[in-house]
């Protein structure tokens, strides 16, 4: 089995790729049958947005601080762990935005795109689903559309819902939202396409996050399931994707 080592810039991860390198060979992903990824969910996300296009699976090892995507730190057996690995593959969110300029930008998000407030006055957002207007002022702090892959992340720590992986629907979710009063958010069919007009602009300024890219000053964000764009992740048998995704909606803390 050919593997790509890749880790994050923290001596623990270094130190593991090394070691993992030794023990099995260390190719570039370009050879590689699998890209094997050290340290935390962060890193994951890098290494997916990096190496998407050479459609290899990627299996994860924690060596961070947060780890939901990825198995346990282990020397022994890789191969044998990789072989009897469970595939989750994950449909990314694609993000269009559009500046005062009309300059358009795109990008990807395997854990959700998020609008927020640049400054301290909220953000006033005109909310559409596919043609139809839902809400013609939300006013908030900001506003996300999470995948079942990132609703454990941002979205939960803002109230949205857990999405089990192979549910087919996303998660729109408002931060702090203050009218109107009762609207907690909004559970999706995944071909749902997503459009957020910002209202006021130059008093409410708004920025829009595609995972780790950021735009600033956006005036409309248009926001889709990619379909052609999944990665496949490999998760030891015994604590897969789905099953994590279900035990958080039972955490205590």
């Amino acid at each position: 089995m050919r593997f790509a080592f890749v880790a994050s810039d923290t001596p623990v991860a270094q130190q593991a790729r090394r070691k993992l390198a030794e023990r099995y060979g260390d190719l570039p992903p370009l050879e590689a049958e699998v890209i094997v990824a050290l340290g935390g969910d962060g890193f994951m996300l890098r290494t997916l947005h990096a190496h998407r296009a050479l459609d290899l699976p990627v299996y994860g090892m924690k060596l961070g601080r947060v780890g939901f995507l990825m198995n346990k730190h282990q020397l022994d057996d890789l191969p044998g762990r990789i072989e009897r690995a469970h595939a989750a593959v994950l449909y990314p969110l694609q993000m269009r935005t559009t500046d005062g300029a009309g300059n358009e930008q795109f990008a990807l998000a395997f854990n959700e795109v998020s609008l927020l407030r640049q400054t301290n006055q909220a953000a006033h957002l005109e909310v559409k689903l596919n043609d139809t207007v839902k809400l013609p002022a939300l006013v908030c702090d900001g506003i996300m559309v999470a995948t079942p892959a990132g609703s454990t992340a941002y979205n939960l720590s803002a109230h949205g819902p857990i999405l089990p992986l192979d549910a087919n629907v996303l998660a729109l979710t408002p931060i702090s939202p203050f009218r109107p009063r009762r609207w907690r958010g909004a559970i999706l069919p995944h071909r749902t396409l997503v459009t957020l007009r910002v209202l006021e602009p130059g008093k409410r300024p708004v920025s829009a996050t595609a995972d780790f890219l950021e735009v600033r000053d956006v005036r409309e964000v248009t926001i889709c399931q990619a379909q052609e764009c999944g990665v496949k992740l490999l998760f030891d048998p015994e604590h897969n994707l789905e099953q994590r995704i279900l035990d958080e909606q039972f955490a205590a803390e």
